[in-house]
């Protein structure tokens, strides 16, 4: 949690095309907390984690209300840095924007690179910059989503910052948490982040043209993430060579059909 990875509350400002998070103190219970683990004892940590979460969720059923109401379905696409998130991204946005609109929400600390290359798609796309942050949060999704001309009936992905640990305990209003898992990264991934499989609906097990090159075991990493999530959906893809990848668009299609006659 981040009480003791360094992230705290966030002040926002938008500079041209990004929105920028600077950390200052969180206010609990009339105190002042700066969110590091030194100096704050177990209950008080407890009870921090606690107020930040119950904030943030409070945040996030603004958020999800909203989508709801428009028919927006939002899936919040988490992994570890260089699994392949953004060139997945891509590649579902071309595969879907001539049927669907399509919006996307860019979380890293620093640089706008990633929002670039969306934005080459003709897709629009707001970069969140959180600084020392490990992850985006509701309130920040909620402050860009009114950056965007966000149409009903439409797809907005949030591509979370590189990160297995802190984005897996907070909500962003998000259908679905999405787990990017590229075969480069170890088959013990899944037992080694535990809380981020947990969280996910769905797996993308990314780079599998790799698997020729690699000693990567496919049914060991499956296993240990159906240890952690028995009902995780998996999905082996190539975002590069395309393999599996229709899979992923009709799954993404049946949950936007779904969100709509709900």
């Amino acid at each position: 949690m981040c009480t003791t990875c360094g992230c705290g509350t966030k002040h926002i400002h938008m500079d041209g095309d990004i929105l920028y998070h600077h950390e200052y103190a969180e206010t609990v219970g009339g105190h002042s907390h700066h969110m590091h683990a030194s100096g704050i004892n177990e209950s008080r940590r407890v009870r921090i984690e606690q107020a930040i979460l119950a904030k943030n969720n409070h945040f996030a059923q603004h958020n999800r209300h909203y989508l709801a109401q428009q028919g927006i379905f939002m899936v919040n696409l988490v992994s570890s840095p260089g699994s392949g998130k953004t060139t997945i991204l891509i590649e579902t946005i071309k595969a879907l924007q001539n049927e669907i609109p399509i919006a996307v929400i860019e979380g890293d600390q620093q640089t706008d690179q990633d929002a670039m290359r969306i934005r080459a798609t003709g897709v629009p796309a707001v970069q969140i910059n959180t600084g020392k942050g490990c992850h985006l949060d509701a309130h920040m999704v909620g402050h860009a989503m009114e950056k965007l001309d966000l149409q009903s009936n439409s797809l907005l992905f949030v591509e979370n910052v590189g990160n297995l640990v802190c984005p897996a305990a907070f909500d962003l209003g998000e259908a679905h948490k999405v787990v990017i898992f590229s075969v480069t990264e170890g088959e013990d991934k899944p037992l080694k982040y535990p809380d981020m499989f947990h969280a996910a609906d769905v797996m993308l097990l990314n780079k599998c043209d790799l698997l020729p090159y690699l000693s990567f075991d496919v049914s060991c990493a499956i296993d240990f993430a159906r240890r952690i999530n028995p009902v995780l959906q998996v999905i082996q893809i190539s975002a590069t060579q395309g393999s599996g990848l229709q899979q992923w668009i009709d799954w993404i299609k049946s949950g936007h059909q779904q969100l709509l006659r709900s």
